[in-house]
């Protein structure tokens, strides 16, 4: 069932359409606010707001074929306005740069992705790093990276949700992958130790 369908049995009163549309955005919307963030509570806490939101915003949803980019914009609205009251807070990147140099000479060493049962070790570090280094790149690049490369939505569906030019995301993208290239380096990392192709 398309969400085209469903949202016409929502907005026609069957309000359980409502959940399979959760249920169906859940994830991709969850791994997009966590890595916009990285940080597990306040994504869960994002999602819920973005789902609440577009509960109830959505019988002004005029083109129902532009649901999944209306809800990605939900997000990232809920996700932008976290991120500027959390730097208001105060709970900027400067602890987390801090971290890094303190820890540098242990990030130099990669588990061996031949080892065996160390492969999930493996996996698990080389996403901890490419989190570290999303969190510490611009907002505004970082957000273009994870709809690009993370979630794979074309250059004209992140143009919708941004609403932003086309050559503004491209270079955006391009600085973004560029100073997480930059950080790797920092850290004595390169492409073949994190197997992530930029």
């Amino acid at each position: 069932m398309t969400d085209e369908i469903l949202i016409d049995k929502f907005l026609k009163g069957h309000t359980e359409a409502f959940n399979t549309l959760v249920w169906r955005w859940e994830k991709p919307l969850y791994n997009f606010i966590l890595r916009y963030l990285g940080d597990s509570e306040q994504a869960k806490d994002v999602l819920q707001n973005t789902f609440i939101r577009a509960y109830k915003s959505l019988p002004r949803l005029k083109d129902h074929s532009r649901f999944s980019t209306w809800l990605y914009q939900i997000a990232h609205n809920q996700c932008h306005d976290c991120w500027k009251a959390r730097r208001h807070d105060n709970l900027n990147m400067a602890d987390l740069e801090n971290d890094e140099d303190e820890n540098q000479s242990e990030r130099k060493t990669i588990v061996d992705p031949d080892s065996g049962p160390d492969k999930s070790a493996l996996n698990s570090e080389i996403a901890e790093y490419l989190r570290r280094a999303l969190l510490m790149i611009p907002e505004e690049q970082r957000v273009v990276i994870i709809m690009k490369e993370y979630h794979g939505l074309k250059f004209i569906e992140i143009e919708a949700i941004l609403q932003i030019p086309l050559n503004t995301i491209k270079s955006r993208l391009y600085y973004g992958l560029s100073a997480m290239q930059k950080i790797f380096r920092q850290w004595g990392l390169d492409r073949e130790d994190l197997r992530y192709e930029m």
